[in-house]
């Protein structure tokens, strides 16, 4: 199990014990998350599915492939959202992808900008990356404002790159490289 302790927040790599909780946070912001990004079939909001996520999360950690961390509160504890940095790729790129949700009742108080910031961290000191990239809609002015503030820079629009509940999406591309953070 892997901790990161960040000012807002604490992130965690979650085990079979928060399957409830991720159960619960993703019924929760089913409609709020399905705005930028895809809608998942039914059986995906059930605890059966979010119990071989969390396992095989867990299988790509130990192989160091990915690593995906709940947020939590520090004052409630409460499981928030999730920060993932996945499809780790190693030299000659050196790189990964960053990619995050947070409960809506969270959103605007910090805990996204902070749990990037300490995934980061954890990225370029404790994997030894030297790029993280991240995808956002144009329309996502949220998470855009979270990547900003991390010091990711916009490199570039990607055309119709997501299909999103029937409507193929474009997305910035942004990355942060290790000698910028």
């Amino acid at each position: 199990m892997v901790t990161l302790n960040g000012e807002r927040c604490f992130l965690r790599t979650l085990g079979n014990e928060d399957v409830q909780a991720m159960t619960e946070l993703v019924i929760r912001n089913k409609r709020y998350w399905s705005v930028h990004e895809p809608l998942h079939p039914p059986e995906y909001y059930t605890e059966k599915i979010q119990l071989r996520k969390i396992q095989e999360s867990n299988r790509q950690m130990q192989m160091r492939r990915e690593f995906s961390f709940g947020i939590f509160s520090k004052t409630s504890e409460k499981l928030i959202g999730h920060i993932s940095v996945y499809a780790i790729k190693r030299l000659p790129f050196s790189s990964a992808y960053v990619g995050y949700s947070l409960d809506e009742k969270e959103v605007g108080q910090g805990y996204a900008t902070d749990a990037l910031q300490r995934v980061c961290q954890f990225a370029f000191e404790e994997i030894g990356l030297h790029r993280l990239e991240a995808f956002v809609s144009p329309k996502n002015l949220g998470s855009v404002k979270v990547l900003e503030k991390a010091q990711f820079q916009r490199e570039g629009l990607l055309k119709q790159l997501l299909y999103v509940n029937g409507t193929w999406e474009d997305h910035f591309l942004y990355a942060l490289v290790d000698e910028q953070f």
